[in-house]
């Protein structure tokens, strides 16, 4: 029996450009740049949108060739963060259509661009890398706001009744455990 191989692209969706009414003081830079994603943007639009950039690129042979194997195994609009699934023979057809894309596949979309920071061949690997991702931002923006003041990421994140802040909760579920000593690619994978 053959087992079907895949590929898992861990991606994440930066904002290099500030919004018009945003002052470039109030918010940290490392919040600024990986900022929330519209809740419009959902997994099927995303996919119509990578299905669509593929097909600009690569015409009927790479639609033909990812059409299969593609799918959205994960999407976190807090976070701007997606796992795509993809067959190992055509990932880097996907990736170069995620690396062509400029805007979020939604109407009036903003200016946006799709950097993959990670290829597995399992998904636990790649969610790993997301959580790990994540709690890394986190540290960056504390350390960039006690510079600016706390407050200002209270604002930004908001503060729960334990003291942490929303993007730390939603971390701490996806991983199931709030544990800081798990070692992570302990396995030699990575």
């Amino acid at each position: 029996m053959v087992r079907i191989k895949n590929r898992y692209l861990l991606v994440n969706i930066l904002y290099p450009e500030l919004e018009k009414g945003a002052s470039k003081s109030e918010i940290p830079d490392v919040i600024s740049f990986n900022q929330p994603t519209t809740n419009a943007l959902n997994a099927p639009t995303l996919l119509r949108g990578i299905r669509a950039g593929v097909a600009d690129l690569f015409g009927d042979y790479g639609s033909g060739a990812i059409a299969s194997s593609l799918a959205i195994k994960y999407l976190s609009p807090a976070t701007s963060t997606f796992i795509l699934r993809v067959s190992r023979d055509h990932y880097r057809i996907a990736w170069a259509a995620l690396s062509f894309m400029n805007s979020v596949p939604i109407k009036n979309g903003k200016n946006c661009v799709f950097r993959v920071v990670r290829v597995s061949g399992t998904i636990r690997k790649a969610e790993e890398e997301a959580i790990r991702r994540a709690k890394e931002i986190i540290v960056k923006a504390r350390r960039e706001a006690g510079e600016k003041g706390e407050s200002t990421l209270d604002n930004i994140f908001g503060k729960t009744k334990d003291g942490t802040t929303e993007s730390t909760k939603d971390v701490l579920m996806v991983d199931g455990s709030d544990s800081e000593e798990e070692g992570y690619m302990s396995d030699g994978d990575g």
